[in-house]
């Protein structure tokens, strides 16, 4: 008979069990810990904002208020996730607000999306990419610096890339050959497209950090760090055990993702 709070589990013919015998089971059932991002912290992670730097300001105002409302921490961090550029009307200004951060509330950091690496392989002069990224966004990428609309239509690659070399400023391509591929904070691994599954993080090679989709997207593997990304749109935030996509498709949507880490808390925020 099983009496309030008294009962005990014994096993036959044994002395009275020790207290880590008495519930055998108990550690199965404890509460994995939830990740957490580094003692101190506050991160904004965006994703990509794709030539909307309207939406950017919007979503910037929005992250200032809510990390005021929340109080002081020690760090606060704007973290971009890539794809400033291509698709939306205002990739010049994007980029510019990103490179000449001033906003005092916090520091910004950013990576590199597979966006901004196409653009810097075509203006570093290879040609041969330069229809593809014209076709995927590129083209109001260049019309944004400056470059005619009519030469982009009429002009050879020669002199499409001449154009743009003379109206994008070079502080704008060193700004993206400085940005990282990924960055990690505590228990969250950032990075713009995801990871290669069951490879570790020092391992993993560019090419998947800016092109990967289905590996990583349908893996469900624990990679170690819960994998904040961008790159692959959905209709809503995907907010999965061993990842969190934040690419709604601003360009086209008007709303433009962020999620926000401090300790064990998450949350997000939309324009």
């Amino acid at each position: 008979m099983v009496v309030g709070n008294e009962a005990r589990t014994y096993l036959p013919g044994r002395a009275k069990s020790t207290r880590a015998e008495e519930y055998p089971l108990k550690s199965l059932f404890r509460r994995k810990p939830r990740p957490s991002a580094p003692a101190g912290e506050r991160i904004y992670a965006i994703g990509d904002v794709h030539g909307r730097a309207d939406l950017l300001d919007a979503l910037l105002d929005r992250i200032e208020e809510d990390s005021a409302a929340r109080g002081e921490s020690a760090d606060v961090i704007v973290l971009l996730l890539g794809d400033l550029v291509d698709r939306g009307p205002e990739s010049a200004r994007a980029v510019e607000t990103a490179r000449s951060w001033s906003r005092g509330f916090a520091k910004l950091e950013a990576l590199l999306g597979n966006h901004e690496a196409t653009m810097l392989t075509v203006l570093r002069g290879h040609d041969d990419w330069l229809d593809s990224w014209l076709a995927f966004g590129g083209r109001q990428t260049l019309v944004s610096y400056g470059v005619p609309s009519g030469l982009l239509s009429i002009g050879t690659s020669d002199e499409i890339i001449a154009a743009a070399q003379h109206v994008v400023p070079e502080a704008h391509l060193a700004w993206f050959e400085r940005l990282p591929h990924q960055l990690r904070h505590g228990d969250y691994l950032f990075v713009h497209a995801g990871i290669r599954p069951g490879v570790d993080f020092d391992a993993q090679q560019p090419r998947d950090m800016l092109w990967i989709r289905e590996e990583f997207l349908n893996s469900t593997a624990d990679h170690g760090a819960v994998v904040v990304h961008g790159h692959s749109i959905a209709p809503e935030i995907e907010d999965k055990p061993n990842r969190i996509g934040i690419d709604t498709g601003a360009f086209m949507t008007d709303r433009l993702s962020a999620v926000g880490l401090e300790g064990e808390a998450r949350w997000f925020l939309q324009t």
